[in-house]
């Protein structure tokens, strides 16, 4: 199976928020499924359903965390040293030749990935276009609205 890239970051999010759903959420839920039991008919009780349903996405999502912490490879972005060069984990600072813009992207894996956050993953067409390039080189940017050029302005790694 092909391990998937995940910065250190992204896995110490992943593993706090594992860890909140074993030691809170679970037993919390518990409680309100055992609550809810007490207060008697169970096809009726609208408490019981709702506790036995956030159940099930408990431990799905422990599930999920599991599956994607056990097939990650994760990566401490402040230990690369790739010669100024777009890598994944990376910072990178990017000036748009067209309206002159300016914008900074992480280049992270698909599950960390959130463009609000100016976080991107590493399959997108972007970052695709940008990694093994290096500051001040010009990057073509294939993307739903035409081609955007974008000039690397800086690169860092932390």
């Amino acid at each position: 199976m092909k391990r998937s890239p995940l910065t250190q970051r992204g896995a110490d999010l992943l593993r706090a928020e594992l860890k909140r759903l074993k030691s809170e959420d679970r037993p919390n839920v518990i409680k309100a499924i055992a609550e809810a039991r007490s207060h008697g008919d169970l096809s009726e009780n609208a408490e019981y359903h709702a506790a036995r349903e956030q159940q099930s996405f408990i431990e799905g999502r422990i599930g999920e965390i599991e599956f994607r912490l056990g097939n990650a490879e994760i990566i401490d972005v402040t230990r690369l040293s790739a010669s100024g060069r777009v890598v994944f984990g990376c910072t990178v600072h990017l000036e748009d030749q067209d309206e002159g813009g300016k914008v900074v992207y992480q280049i992270v894996g698909e599950d960390e990935a959130d463009i609000r956050r100016g976080m991107i993953s590493v399959g997108s067409p972007i970052a695709r276009a940008l990694v093994g390039k290096s500051a001040g080189d010009i990057v073509d940017v294939q993307v739903p609205a035409g081609t955007r050029s974008y000039e690397i302005m800086d690169v860092k790694y932390a």
